[in-house]
């Protein structure tokens, strides 16, 4: 059963056709590749079906319910997390605070919200440099952060923008195995990618933008 279901999606800006007449779909539980090269319409996409853009043709829908048209906010309760290409922490926060804030979103009260956001920093690797703040990270930590962030909002489906560029093969693999486990617990995964290392590794099914 498809949890996510793209339906013929167009997209203008300007004049500019971003995305034209894009289907497939993203089975429940499953582990989805979104590849192409730049500019074919990826992140849009992503941005499309995360309440950024709002598309000019086409349906986008989750779990039986639309999407398109919702703010973001919305898009997040309804249980789609994402993450972003340009990583942008909020600096002047500790890495523990910066998960929180996304905990918050799934927690009412801040004591349930730092046990969960601790969990996830655990789960990344994070938990000894809980208390630096977010701006010391490393690329590949600001990375983990990014994904820690938008689990911490208890998501269903998770929208992962090229987390792994950057990293040297090491660093990949340790992200490919912390994919790998989310997704056997259960968490449906649609990650755009252009190393194709990780993409070869994860990916129960690829999708390819030609342009």
């Amino acid at each position: 059963m498809a949890l996510l279901e793209i339906r013929s999606l167009s997209k203008s800006f300007r004049g500019l056709r971003a995305v034209t007449r894009a289907s497939f779909e993203v089975p429940e539980g499953g582990l989805v590749a979104l590849i192409g090269p730049n500019g074919a319409g990826k992140t849009t996409i992503f941005n499309m079906a995360a309440g950024v853009y709002a598309p000019d043709a086409g349906e986008i829908v989750f779990a039986g319910k639309r999407l398109d048209g919702l703010r973001p906010d919305q898009v997040c309760a309804a249980g789609v997390g994402r993450t972003f290409q340009v990583v942008k922490p909020f600096a002047g926060l500790s890495v523990l605070d910066n998960v929180i804030v996304g905990a918050l979103r799934a927690e009412r009260r801040v004591p349930q919200a730092r046990r969960r956001a601790l969990g996830i920093l655990e789960k990344l690797n994070l938990g000894a440099k809980k208390d630096l703040p977010a701006s010391s990270l490393t690329l590949p930590d600001r990375k983990r952060l990014e994904v820690a962030r938008a689990l911490a909002t208890g998501p269903r489906l998770l929208l992962l923008d090229e987390v792994m560029a950057g990293l040297r093969p090491t660093e990949c693999d340790q992200m490919v195995e912390v994919f790998r486990e989310l997704n056997r617990g259960g968490l449906t995964i649609l990650l755009i990618e252009h190393v194709m290392r990780a993409v070869m590794a994860l990916a129960q099914r690829v999708v390819v933008l030609e342009r």
